[in-house]
């Protein structure tokens, strides 16, 4: 087991350090700031301005860093929203090194800033979460009273991802990746409040939409599920386009108006 940690974690997550892309370089207007943990770890944020009345939290998928976002970040923000664009524990700018439990640490501190420094009551915050960023949105989202939630290429939980991804040795793979990492969305998803908004591509070669489905299926209502034709896993922004960000644009607007 020991021998496997390490395997498995860089399995799971997939850090990029330093910032590879800089808001100025990219015409973007982007505060860089940094908040600390309940545990008392350092890491990195952006933070874009909107129209200063609703805020959106940006959780990111398990590879590359935060400034990889930027682009689909103020494209979020010209809907009127404030973005706080998050880099876990062990991401770009980030001190520590990543794991379940801090991960969803970094997402309550992103929280905490946008209640306690930005003013945002909670009822006014949609959370999106991307892949691995939807796992870590929905045990945010649990028993909490937010404005909404956004699930984009999300799983149901590690094994049975695992599963997917090893193929014919899944059965003996799955619950020793389990043993390491839970990410159990599916045994969350039913303790969410906040409105749900899904979003997959048909195409998506990493996460199968079908694991998509069985998410949305096991979701309380009121919800949605939109799938983007001929989107795979990493490219959802641009083969949606216009539908994709006017979809999220009404999102916002019924549950934040």
């Amino acid at each position: 087991m020991a021998l496997l940690a390490p395997l498995v974690r860089g399995m799971i997550f997939q850090p990029s350090p330093g910032i590879d892309l800089e808001p100025d370089a990219l015409g973007i207007e982007a505060e860089s700031l940094f908040l600390e943990t309940e545990d008392g770890v350092r890491i990195h944020a952006f933070y874009l301005p909107g129209a200063g009345k609703r805020a959106l939290l940006f959780l990111h998928g398990n590879a590359g860093n935060a400034s990889h976002r930027l682009p689909n970040a103020a494209m979020l923000a010209a809907l009127g929203l404030d973005v706080l664009l998050l880099d876990y524990r062990g991401y770009g700018l980030s001190d520590g090194e990543p794991s379940e439990e801090g991960v969803y640490a970094d997402a309550r501190a992103g929280l905490a800033h946008l209640v306690q420094q930005r003013g945002f009551p909670p009822e006014r915050i949609v959370v999106f979460g991307r892949s691995l960023g939807g796992a870590v949105a929905l045990e945010l989202a649990v028993d909490r009273e937010l404005a909404g939630l956004i699930l984009e290429s999300t799983f149901t939980n590690v094994e049975q991802m695992a599963r997917h991804v090893v193929g014919p040795l899944g059965a003996l793979v799955a619950p020793i990746v389990g043993w390491f990492a839970d990410f159990d969305s599916l045994g969350r998803i039913g303790r969410v409040r906040a409105p749900l908004l899904f979003f997959h591509g048909d195409r998506d070669e990493i996460v199968p939409l079908a694991l998509g489905r069985v998410l949305f299926d096991a979701a309380p209502e009121p919800k949605a599920f939109e799938v983007i034709a001929g989107a795979g896993h990493n490219d959802t922004v641009e083969v949606g386009g216009r539908d994709y960000l006017a979809r999220i644009g009404r999102f916002v607007d019924e549950v934040a108006p």
